[in-house]
C-alpha cells in the first residue's frame, strides 16, 4: 500500500503564492534515513547529474583532482571516478554516518582514487589547496546560510576550475510540491517522501540562486533543467 504524504498544520499555507523557504535540518544522521538512502534506487537522477557534468567537461575528459561537496553515500563520486580513470575525488560529507556507509561499500579497485572526508562547510580544512573540477548534488538547500557553499567554491577553485552543482528549486506552491513527491517518489518509503517534501520547501528559486551568485561575484549559468532541478555551472576565473 502506497501511503500519501501527510502535511502537518505548519505547512499548511496560501497555496497560490510563492512561499518563504523552510529550513530542514542540515545533516543526516539518523540511522533509519542513512538505511533508507542506503536501499534506495538513486540511479536515476544521480546519472542525470553526470550527463550534465560531462557536458560541461566536454570531449576531451577529465584528469585531475576533483572535489565532491556533500557527496553522501559517494554514489555520484564513484561514478565519476569509473567514468574518468585519471581523475582522483576528494568526496566530502557532514554526515558521518552517511561516509560510514560509502566506504564500505566503494569498490577496491577505486579506493585509491576516491578519498572520503568528514568535515562541514565552512569550517573543514581540505587536503588540497585548488582543485580542477568542483560539483555538488544536492547540498546547497541543506544549507542554512547559502554563501557558505559559494565561499567555499572560491576557497578551493583555482583561476579555471569548472563548477557543476545541482539541486532543487523550489516550488511555487506547497501543493505543487506535494504534487512533485506524489510524481517522483510515491512508491518510496515513507520517509524518503517526507525528506523528499522538506527538501523542496527548503530549496532556493532560481532567482535566489542568481543573486546569491551576485553576491558572492560569480558568474555561474543558473538553467532549470527539469520541473524541480537547476543547474549551476561555469568556469571560476580569478580577477
Amino acid at each position: 500500500m502506497i501511503k500519501k504524504l501527510e502535511i502537518s498544520s505548519e505547512h499548511q499555507y496560501n497555496n497560490h503564492r510563492l512561499f518563504q523557504r523552510i529550513l530542514e535540518p542540515e545533516l543526516m544522521e539518523d540511522s533509519k534515513q542513512v538505511q533508507a538512502y542506503a536501499q534506495a534506487d538513486f540511479s536515476e537522477p544521480n546519472e542525470y547529474f553526470l550527463q550534465n557534468l560531462k557536458a560541461l567537461i566536454g570531449m576531451i575528459g577529465f584528469e585531475g583532482y576533483a572535489l565532491d561537496l556533500g557527496c553522501g553515500p559517494g554514489d555520484i563520486s564513484c561514478r565519476f571516478a569509473k567514468a574518468y580513470p585519471s581523475a582522483r575525488v576528494d568526496a566530502l560529507d557532514g554526515a558521518r554516518a552517511m561516509l560510514d556507509y560509502a566506504e564500505s561499500i566503494v569498490p577496491s579497485e577505486l579506493s585509491a582514487r576516491v578519498c572520503f572526508i568528514h568535515g562541514k562547510l565552512p569550517t573543514i580544512s581540505l587536503p588540497r589547496r585548488r582543485y580542477d573540477l568542483i560539483f555538488s548534488n544536492s547540498l546547497l538547500h541543506h544549507l542554512p546560510e547559502p554563501q557558505a557553499l559559494w565561499n567555499f567554491v572560491k576557497r578551493y577553485a583555482g583561476n579555471g576550475t569548472r563548477i557543476a552543482i545541482m539541486d532543487l528549486f523550489r516550488p511555487q506552491s506547497v501543493q505543487q510540491a506535494k504534487e512533485i513527491v506524489e510524481m517522483y517518489a510515491a512508491t518510496e518509503p515513507e520517509i524518503l517522501q517526507r525528506d523528499f517534501y522538506h527538501s523542496l520547501l527548503a530549496a532556493f528559486t532560481p532567482e535566489e540562486i542568481e543573486e546569491q551568485l551576485r553576491e558572492a561575484g560569480l558568474n555561474f549559468e543558473v538553467e532549470r533543467i527539469s520541473d524541480r532541478h537547476v543547474f549551476i555551472s561555469g568556469t571560476f576565473i580569478i580577477k
